[in-house]
């Protein structure tokens, strides 16, 4: 599934945050973890006053020398795994995507910042960056003031969207590889709205609240059933299914939140990430505002 686990840290500790889950992950999933600092020296330049210009190459050493100790200290808290650090020249989100493109089984695992999840970072930062940019998979958690920087974080289910599409479909089998490999519970998850087009057609034909609300209830119902029979012939046992009644991304959102200690799992477009989803989409306002960890693939 994964070969190795990419974490890029800052310095901050927001960035640590992701620590605990990234070493449950690397435990169970037993695979390798490189510690990523990268030295801006875009932001050097930018700040260095004219004057200190020709010590820029000092400042720059002194940065990677810096970067190094902090990796090792870090790498220090992760006792019994198999952890390298590398310390690279470069723009940041540039950086973290080449290195993790070498292999696409890497799975990059990172923070996000503030209490708003991404929307903190969406124009312009590293992060959003990388989520927009890598073809790899990636594991994002939120810099929650109640989540540690050390412990063991609690995971109990993967909640998984689905709409329907093959897109967001295409998120299963890596939820049935990480469900069985963690032990989780799996819940799929349909949010259905009645369609306003509905309520428009031929004059002797209007259907009524109730009766259309119970034709599209059955249809997703319908759906989400042949889903979890689906999971469970390639051996999952624990998994069932929730349908939602409102605003796709909203009802996801509050599912999450009334459903704590769990990650969702969800799919991006094609070969940019998340570029053809980030405005506007149910899954670019799931990742902006869940509280849980969110668990990004890529379509193939």
């Amino acid at each position: 599934m994964y070969t190795k686990m990419l974490i890029p840290l800052d310095g901050s500790r927001t960035a640590e945050k992701v620590l605990p889950f990234a070493r449950a992950l690397a435990q169970t999933l037993k695979i390798p973890i490189e510690l990523l600092g990268v030295v801006d020296i875009s932001v050097m330049v930018a700040h260095i006053a004219a004057d200190k210009a020709r010590y820029l190459d000092t400042l720059i050493a002194q940065g990677e020398y810096s970067s190094g100790v902090y990796l090792k200290e870090i790498a220090e808290r992760l006792p019994g795994l198999s952890v390298t650090c590398t310390v690279e020249r470069g723009r940041p989100a540039e950086v973290i995507i080449e290195r993790a493109a070498a292999d696409k089984s890497t799975l990059i695992t990172m923070a996000t910042h503030g209490r708003s999840g991404i929307n903190r970072w969406l124009l312009g930062s590293v992060a959003e960056k990388v989520l927009r940019g890598t073809a790899n998979p990636l594991f994002l958690v939120r810099g929650n003031e109640e989540y540690s920087t050390d412990g063991s974080p609690a995971m109990k289910s993967i909640i998984v969207p689905l709409d329907g599409s093959e897109l967001a479909e295409s998120v299963l089998p890596t939820v049935v590889a990480v469900a069985k490999v963690l032990d989780l519970e799996v819940t799929l998850c349909r949010a259905y709205e009645l369609p306003a087009s509905a309520y428009y057609g031929a004059e002797d034909y209007l259907p009524t609240y109730d009766a259309l609300k119970t034709q599209v209830q059955d249809e997703a119902r319908s759906y989400l059933e042949q889903k979890v029979e689906a999971l469970k012939a390639m051996g999952l046992a624990k998994v069932s299914s929730v349908l939602l009644e409102g605003s796709g991304a909203d009802e996801i959102i509050h599912y999450a939140q009334t459903h704590p200690d769990s990650l969702v799992a969800m799919c991006t477009h094609g070969r940019s990430g998340v570029r053809r989803w980030v405005l506007g989409s149910v899954t670019e306002k799931v990742v902006r505002h869940s509280g849980d960890p969110v668990l990004v693939v890529r379509a193939a």
